[in-house]
């Protein structure tokens, strides 16, 4: 009976390895060094000039008002909270952008490839204008030029007596409920958990056995039914301030200012037509003959984008969708030039200006645009990830 025969020791302190940790601690070595640098050479400059360092600055009173605030804020109120304010205007801003671009992006790229001639042309000539032209300067344009020149209140341009335009804004009615709203919002979350558990589910089913049972009247369910049987049975009472004129102004109802409208629009219709063009070359870069077999079967032309070509294309849609919602996101920072109070307006602005702590004030803003960076990868990637796993 022979022994067995035993792999081969490996050696770990090859000379090769030894090579490279040494040249990796160097490395880190000389990287910490050169930031201890920076650190101790601005720190002296600072002390040096009689400016504080740190972040105590911001629970000071601010002194200054912000013209949107969706958190309550007035002068008494700390940087700190000035600070908040900056951040959720920057988000709000770069979600609604997100939605914008993407219905209108999605539009124009499933348009630039339709047989219809008018309508692929018309999506052509939008996409060249939107792209080539500056974002800054599309800024401009939304807010000098067309925003700051409608007319005043008293001669608004009014739909259907809820919806107005004005130098002064866009109004519109806001709802409002009783104490017993909390059950109707409650039933509305619940019931779009519901809806996506079992658009999950039937999802899976299908992967796994090739059909699925039909989930989408889940939708209206959970998402209008049930918030409805809730509002029924508890009695609430659902009513919507309706913007009227008193005096020389709208009063009531909601009001989007003409600088974030402008920010709003020029954001999303130049975002909305890099994606046009992406969602145009995922579609083009399908297989033909995925569609020709499609047809073969007898589908149609709408389910065939829709079950064959749309789910092929995500694969290659996601990657650079992701890097334009990253742009947008990053390009909020412009919204700035046109007065939209958001991180480098209050931040790197105003709060800067007033305290003289640049470093600390900078820093915050770097933090949070490389926070929101980094939170919208991780949701892409995530979502390329189910894509390229499951297929769909």
């Amino acid at each position: 009976m022979t022994a067995p025969v035993l792999p081969p020791r490996q050696i770990f302190w090859t000379r090769r390895r030894v090579k490279s940790l040494v040249v990796q601690a160097v490395f880190l070595g000389g990287l910490a060094w050169l930031f201890y640098f920076l650190f101790a050479n601005t720190t002296a400059n600072l002390q040096r000039q009689g400016i504080a360092s740190g972040f105590g600055f911001l629970s000071q009173r601010a002194g200054f008002d912000v013209s949107l605030s969706f958190l309550p804020f007035t002068s008494d109120s700390s940087y700190g909270r000035a600070f908040w304010v900056a951040v959720v205007n920057a988000l709000v801003l770069s979600a609604l952008g997100i939605v914008l671009a993407t219905v209108l992006g999605f539009g124009l790229g499933l348009a630039r490839v339709s047989k219809n001639w008018l309508i692929a042309r018309l999506a052509t000539v939008y996409i060249e204008i939107f792209r080539n032209i500056p974002l800054l300067l599309q800024l401009f344009f939304w807010y000098f030029a067309i925003l700051r020149q409608l007319p005043g209140p008293k001669e608004s341009l009014v739909l259907a007596d809820l919806v107005i335009l004005n130098n002064r804004g866009l109004y519109m009615p806001r709802p409002q409920v009783d104490q017993s709203g909390w059950v109707i919002m409650v039933c509305f979350a619940a019931g779009l958990c519901m809806a996506l558990v079992m658009t999950l589910r039937a999802r899976q089913q299908r992967l796994k056995t090739g059909h699925g049972p039909k989930c989408w009247f889940w939708w209206p369910i959970g998402l209008f039914a049930l918030p409805l049987t809730a509002y029924v049975l508890s009695g609430a009472s659902l009513s919507f301030v309706i913007p009227e004129l008193r005096g020389f102004n709208y009063r009531g109802g909601m009001l989007m200012l003409p600088e974030m409208l402008a920010a709003l629009l020029g954001l999303g219709f130049y975002i909305s037509a890099a994606i046009g063009e992406i969602v145009r070359s995922g579609i083009q870069g399908v297989d033909r003959g995925q569609v020709e077999a499609a047809s073969a079967l007898g589908l149609g032309r709408r389910d065939i984008m829709r079950l064959v070509v749309l789910p092929q294309a995500m694969r290659i849609i996601i990657p650079p969708l992701a890097t334009q919602y990253l742009s947008l996101a990053k390009n909020t920072s412009l919204a700035a030039a046109i007065a939209f109070p958001e991180i480098i307006s209050i931040v790197a602005g105003t709060t800067l200006t007033q305290t003289g702590q640049a470093l600390e004030a900078i820093t915050l803003a770097m933090l949070f645009y490389m926070s929101v960076s980094l939170s919208i990868a991780a949701v892409m990637n995530f979502l390329n990830y189910r894509v390229l796993r499951h297929g769909n």
